[in-house]
C-alpha cells in the first residue's frame, strides 16, 4: 500500500488492510465445520422421530439415543451415542447432553433428554414438536433460498442483456440519426 498511496498514508491503510484481514479470517468458519453443522440440522427431524419411537417402545433415554446415534451415523449421530454413554456410565445428565446443546439446532433435543432423565417423564410429545419444529425451519429456509435467487439471477442477467441492448437497440439509432456522423 505503501508503493500506491505513498508514505504515512500508504503505512496506515496497509496496516488496516492486514488488522481487518487478520480479525475477519479468524472468524471465518471452516467448510467441513459448516458442512457438519448443516448435516446435523438436516438430520434433527428424523432423529427427533426415531427417539419418539424408541422412547415409546420402552428404552430409557440413554439406550434410545445410542441406538437412534448408530441408526442415522454423522455428525449427530456421533454426538447423540457420545452422549448416550456418557449418560448410561453415570454422568450428570445435563454435563452429559452438554456437547449435544451446543448446537443451537439440536439443543431442544438434548433439553427434552436431559428433563426426561432428570425427571423421570416421557419426552415424546416435545420430541415431536422438535421434529416438526425442525422439518419447519428447514422449509421457511429452502424457500427464503428459492427467493433470493431470483434476486442473484437478475444480476447476471443484467449484465448480458444491458451490452446487447445497447448494441442492438442504441447504437443503431444513435448512428442512423446522424449525431455521429459530421
Amino acid at each position: 500500500m505503501v508503493w500506491l498511496f505513498g508514505g504515512v498514508a500508504g503505512t496506515v491503510i496497509g496496516v488496516g488492510i492486514a488488522v481487518a484481514a487478520w480479525y475477519g479470517s479468524g472468524r471465518l468458519e471452516p467448510e467441513s465445520r459448516k458442512r457438519d453443522r448443516e448435516r446435523v440440522i438436516a438430520m434433527v427431524p428424523l432423529a427427533a422421530d426415531l427417539m419418539t419411537v424408541a422412547l415409546a417402545a420402552g428404552c430409557p433415554p440413554a439406550v434410545a439415543a445410542e441406538s437412534v446415534g448408530a441408526a442415522i451415523g454423522g455428525p449427530l449421530g456421533r454426538a447423540l451415542a457420545d452422549a448416550a454413554a456418557a449418560a448410561s456410565v453415570g454422568v450428570e445428565p445435563g454435563r452429559a447432553w452438554s456437547d449435544l446443546a451446543a448446537e443451537p439446532a439440536v439443543r431442544p433435543l438434548a433439553r427434552a433428554l436431559t428433563a426426561a432423565m432428570t425427571r423421570g417423564t416421557s419426552p415424546a410429545a416435545v420430541l415431536q414438536r422438535v421434529a416438526a419444529d425442525a422439518r419447519d425451519s428447514a422449509r421457511w429456509a429452502g424457500e427464503a433460498r428459492a427467493r433470493s435467487l431470483g434476486a442473484r439471477a437478475a444480476a447476471p442477467l443484467g449484465l448480458c442483456f444491458l451490452p446487447a441492448f445497447v448494441l442492438v437497440g442504441v447504437v443503431p439509432v444513435v448512428a442512423t440519426s446522424g449525431v455521429l456522423i459530421p
